[in-house]
């Protein structure tokens, strides 16, 4: 492998004078840093500093460190003592990045889109309901790196401990894990939302009951920027898995590939929900439709219900001098009985023909 420039080296750096920020130390925005050798973890937290070193010792050692949200300051330390590659430092940086699995010499750069739902009975808006946030991971030799940006995760160190004939893996163990975490967590949206769109059809479908297109349409953006997290994640880690075999070996590809699978269910689950929920949209704007084409044909019915006797009035309104009924004692009740008959029988009439 052709040696590497130190970080300060290949890029140009702000003196901290000009930006006026104060350097902040790595382990204000460290999850932990745990250190494995023979599959079992060190009890304690390991200095990052030193970390690196006492893993080169053992023959199979690897160092586990978490990051919330780094600094570029903290991340060009980071890259010092690991001798991260620079095109990874920028990717981990800039955050934003698409689900991919990427070989710089003997380090791979992983990412994934975890995903959180929260019931639309605890916020005030749709768009609210999906939110995503990014994992970033990178795999040494004798390391592995996570990054989370706007990602809670647990500690999943502990459940490493206590598989040891997988984290004797190494640092692709870790990886593995934290990518195991994200898709478990897909299903588990996938299921809230597989409900959610269940309601919505329910009102969407259910007689005489308003319907909320908005909201239809709120659910179909949320479930947009889900599919921009957990599509591309598939192809990925297809490609990944077939590039790396020499970072993973054969036992943890075939973990990889159960994620894979897992995530090509949620992916197809996803797809199935938005393909439903332009069905309900087009749905409710042909029932919307149906229901203004109702009503226009009740105002319409009451119109011509009105019409008859407003007509009869009318001729008997314009006093002429010669209107021999107007001399007939019963020529009053007569006229009101011929516009009650008239609008007894349009009522009937639409009444027969659901206009009414």
């Amino acid at each position: 492998m052709p040696p590497r420039l130190p970080l300060s080296l290949q890029r140009p750096k702000r003196p901290e004078s000009m930006t006026g920020s104060v350097p902040v130390p790595i382990e204000r925005n460290m999850d932990f840093c745990r250190i494995f050798v023979d599959g079992k973890k060190l009890p304690g937290e390991a200095r990052i500093s030193q970390a690196l070193e006492l893993v080169e010792v053992h023959e199979n050692a690897f160092v586990w460190l978490s990051l919330s949200e780094p600094s570029t300051n903290q991340m060009e330390k980071i890259a010092e003592i690991f001798d991260l590659h620079e095109l990874i430092v920028d990717d981990i940086v800039d955050a934003h990045q698409r689900p991919k699995m990427e070989r710089y010499d003997d380090q791979l750069f992983m990412v994934a889109r975890p995903v959180y739902y929260r019931d639309d009975e605890e916020v005030d808006d749709a768009r609210e309901i999906i939110s995503t946030g990014e994992v970033q991971v990178v795999l040494g030799p004798k390391f592995a790196i996570t990054i989370r940006h706007n990602a809670p995760l647990p500690d999943l160190t502990r459940q490493l401990e206590e598989d040891e004939e997988l984290a004797i893996l190494g640092p692709p163990a870790a990886a593995w894990k934290v990518f195991d975490y994200v898709v478990d967590n897909y299903l588990r949206v996938a299921s809230a939302l597989g409900r959610d769109v269940d309601d919505l059809e329910n009102e969407v479908f259910t007689p005489r009951r308003d319907i909320n297109i908005d909201k239809i349409y709120m659910y179909k953006r949320e479930i947009l920027e889900m599919r921009h997290a957990i599509d591309p994640l598939v192809p990925a880690m297809r490609t990944g898995l077939t590039n790396n075999k020499d970072m993973l070996r054969k036992m943890l590809r075939s973990y990889f590939r159960d994620v894979q699978d897992n995530a090509t269910i949620v992916s197809d689950a996803v797809s199935g929900f938005d393909e439903r929920l332009s069905s309900l949209l087009d749905a409710s704007v042909a029932k919307v439709n149906m229901q203004q084409n109702s009503d226009m044909r009740t105002i319409s019915a009451v119109v011509g219900m009105a019409a008859a006797p407003t007509m009869i009035a009318g001729i008997y309104g314009m006093n002429f001098a010669y209107m021999p009924e107007l001399a007939w004692r019963w020529g009053y009740p007569a006229v009101l009985v011929v516009m009650a008959t008239v609008m007894i029988v349009m009522y009937w009439w639409f009444r027969k023909n659901h206009w009414l």
